[in-house]
């Protein structure tokens, strides 16, 4: 993005030739690219220099007297552990401004942003523009943009740049999803369900590009959702995104089934990207229609029954798995006793039942312990029940009675005299204690306390857990 396309060719052409079949650093990549564009990338160097993440800030103004856009760009690098006061990047910023009518009235300019702030300027724009920021993900930073509801909407249904429109459908489940969560701004879920609509009638179209739209369809997944709060709770965060998930269903559920039905996979499987993105898209809408729980049950075992495919087979299984019912355990039956012989397979067996989000996840985790298939010793077989439930399952890992924390607690103390390394590991989602409410907070706490009590324990698992206690 900083050398243009005919530039990076001429860099990577120097750097094969200097260096081919040699162990090399990123020094010498950059430096090839210096050498053969003569364009200085000192300043580039402390992307790998300055750890963090550059937060960026937008500001937009348009004069419509003299037909001008004024763009403010700004950034500051957060301080880290032996890093204080960064020097300000070098930072590529993707932009168009868009008409209201969907057309983009000024196509993609990069804007290269090098100071701490700098001030830019677009000339000949006719009419107030809606500014689509960050174009292609042209920076790894996290940008800051005062966007209105009524912007995110239009970016969310209009926007010409792929990933904007995605990011900026995101954005605005992000708001709806927090409005839910606080109970304020009714008229901003309204706003997202109209502009979802949009997207759906996209997603209709025989031409669309379906992997995309499958992204775009798909709401923000709860780990996510729950690092843009300094105290989450995921439970919270789960009804949310159910209740945003049913209001879609609600008012979309026959376009949602004519989705669905116009993408089935047929009976020959291909692996080509076109089937891939039908696929991808068929089992979108599946999960959103899984907000018909009866409905869902059935759509979904038939699915299930009927695949030619692992993909669609597990998408099923997706749904079935937070059901407690006959097609639920049909579906898992006949699923182990297919795959018996295949251990990886059977892994992800366990792991998906380990996701499921029911109030007696915890029983039925210690149920699937006890089955004659598992193997506390086999390290595979121990990730996929405790680190799949631990890390993939926050709505019941973080139950508001501490049981997730307890459950891992003791398969914790148990790992630890079979396989210190696997215990160390699954105290990942412990170590971010500080980020939830304070209740789980101090339940994580006395987890990690009754861990560093345990007799003769691994150095490992001692490390891992002293420093999560010491934050």
């Amino acid at each position: 993005t900083i050398l243009g396309t005919h530039n990076y060719r001429k860099g990577t052409d120097l750097y094969f030739e200097r260096h081919d079949g040699q162990a090399v650093t990123c020094d010498d990549f950059i430096q090839a690219m210096e050498d053969a564009t003569q364009i200085d990338l000192s300043q580039f160097r402390l992307w790998y220099s300055q750890a963090g993440t550059p937060d960026v800030t937008f500001k937009g103004e348009y004069d419509g007297k003299t037909e001008t856009y004024n763009i403010t760009l700004s950034q500051k690098t957060p301080d880290t552990n032996g890093q204080t006061d960064k020097k300000p990047m070098v930072i590529p910023v993707s932009i168009g401004l868009m008409a209201h009518n969907g057309h983009d009235l000024v196509g993609d300019n990069v804007l290269m942003l090098t100071q701490d702030t700098q001030k830019f300027e677009i000339q000949n724009i006719h009419a107030e523009p809606i500014p689509s920021i960050l174009r292609n993900f042209s920076a790894p930073v996290k940008l800051k943009a005062e966007h209105s509801d009524s912007d995110l909407a239009f970016l969310m249904a209009h926007d010409t740049d792929q990933f904007n429109r995605w990011e900026a459908g995101q954005n605005f489940a992000l708001r709806v999803i927090n409005g839910l969560l606080t109970g304020e701004d009714k008229d901003v879920t309204k706003r997202y369900i109209d502009a979802y609509g949009k997207v759906l009638v996209d997603a209709m179209d025989k031409n669309a590009d379906k992997a995309f739209m499958a992204r775009t369809l798909s709401l923000p997944q709860i780990g996510y959702i729950a690092q843009q709060y300094k105290h989450a709770n995921p439970p919270a965060i789960h009804a949310a995104r159910e209740a945003l998930l049913e209001k879609i269903y609600t008012q979309y559920s026959d376009t949602l089934s004519d989705l669905y039905d116009a993408n089935r996979t047929p009976e020959i499987f291909s692996i080509a990207p076109e089937a891939m993105g039908r696929r991808a898209l068929q089992n979108t809408a599946l999960s959103l229609l899984a907000a018909d729980k009866a409905g869902a049950s059935h759509r979904a075992y038939m699915q299930y029954d009927h695949a030619n495919n692992m993909t669609d087979r597990v998408a099923a299984l997706g749904i079935l798995t937070n059901l407690q019912n006959n097609d639920s355990a049909k579906a898992f039956a006949d699923f182990h006793n297919r795959f018996k012989d295949y251990q990886l397979v059977i892994d992800k067996w366990f792991a998906l039942q380990a996701c499921a989000v029911r109030p007696d996840i915890i029983e039925r985790i210690e149920s699937l312990r006890a089955h004659s298939d598992f193997n506390i010793k086999n390290p595979n077989r121990a990730r996929s029940l405790f680190s799949a439930f631990a890390m993939n399952n926050p709505a019941s890992f973080h139950a508001e009675d501490g049981s997730g924390y307890r459950f891992l607690r003791d398969a914790v103390v148990v790992l630890n005299g079979i396989n210190p390394q696997i215990a160390a590991r699954l105290l990942t989602p412990m170590r971010s204690w500080k980020n939830y409410t304070l209740d789980r907070q101090e339940k994580m706490k006395m987890a990690l306390s009754e861990i560093l009590e345990i007799k003769d324990i691994a150095p490992d698992v001692f490390e891992i857990a002293s420093k999560s206690m010491n934050g």
